[in-house]
């Protein structure tokens, strides 16, 4: 199929045929991060700006990564080093930036729907990297290329996601792409950290750790979101750990072959021990390392690669 969207939003505008050009399209783009020389000029004349409004490691360095391998020039910029802070707004940043001509523009931001805000305002491609609590769609389409790459394919799997669901952007986004191709999601945590009708999604509701774990493919922990809670949402991070965080124990009651997942960063010690982080079965680096290639991939089909590919 040929790409002709725009933006990459979220999940649930994607088709199953587009996540699956996705998908192969970062799975051909791999190996070019295992060569000596770890660039091809396919993008060479673009520009790719980089807008986080919201610490990040992996996202933010992986799209400058991905960039970079691809011949792009690529720019970062933070709230706190543009005009924002001298009262512009958002749309009149973003508009500026527009009339300098980049070619895709990767955005993250604490208040949900703000890509959505700028792809109706600019004629520039906009990449939500994260929106609030909302979605954070680059996050499950690298999640899906490594539970794929592992397990041949994603259908009829048994996904099982557990920690604080409710601030988590990445468990909704996760939700969403798994049930969509065809996956079974469950998800479990303390009461307070489920949202309500978050069954509205396609994911099953556990209370019992141990129950949601027995029997699943994939473990994807999530950590405690502290900084998006307003109060204590539980006793304490020793009881926490105790009812819901992964340990070998637990590991080694489930399947022999179940993958363990986190989209980090990790608070080792709460919602996963060092052991289960570091377990065989952890791919954890791998969905750092997938996180270069997908995010390659949309570059790629965002900024007009596809239409070039004779140059890779």
């Amino acid at each position: 199929m040929t790409w002709n969207r725009k933006d990459i939003l979220d999940i649930e505008s994607l088709s199953v045929d587009e996540i699956q050009l996705i998908l192969n399209t970062a799975d051909g783009l791999k190996e070019i991060s295992q060569r000596p020389i770890k660039k091809v000029p396919t993008l060479r004349g673009k520009t790719i700006v980089l807008f986080f409004h919201e610490p990040s490691t992996r996202t933010r360095i992986s799209f400058d990564v991905a960039a970079k391998r691809l011949s792009a020039d690529s720019i970062s910029i933070s709230a706190s080093a543009s005009s924002l802070i001298k009262g512009e707004t958002l749309v009149d940043t973003a508009k500026n930036l527009e009339a300098m001509n980049p070619d895709v523009i990767v955005i993250r931001h604490s208040s949900a729907g703000t890509p959505y805000l700028l792809a109706k305002r600019i004629s520039t491609s906009i990449i939500n990297a994260g929106d609030g609590m909302h979605a954070h769609p680059t996050q499950a389409l690298l999640d899906m290329m490594t539970v794929r790459e592992k397990k041949g394919d994603l259908k009829g799997l048994n996904i099982a996601i557990v920690g604080d669901i409710s601030h988590s952007r990445v468990a909704r986004s996760n939700i969403v792409g798994f049930t969509k191709m065809g996956a079974k999601v469950r998800i479990a945590g303390p009461p307070t950290m489920i949202p309500v009708g978050i069954e509205s999604l396609g994911a099953i509701v556990f209370n019992d750790m141990d129950e949601v774990i027995d029997g699943a493919d994939v473990i994807m922990m999530l950590r405690i979101q502290k900084e998006r809670q307003q109060r204590f949402l539980f006793p304490s991070e020793r009881e926490y750990a105790s009812r819901y965080g992964l340990t070998l124990s637990r590991i080694k009651d489930s399947r022999p072959d179940v993958m363990i997942m986190h989209p980090g960063p990790l608070n080792r010690g709460v919602e996963i021990s060092s052991q289960a982080a570091d377990y065989v079965n952890s791919v954890i680096l791998d969905q750092v390392t997938n996180g270069v290639a997908l995010r390659m991939a949309l570059l790629y089909l965002l900024a007009g690669g596809i239409r070039h590919a004779d140059d890779h």
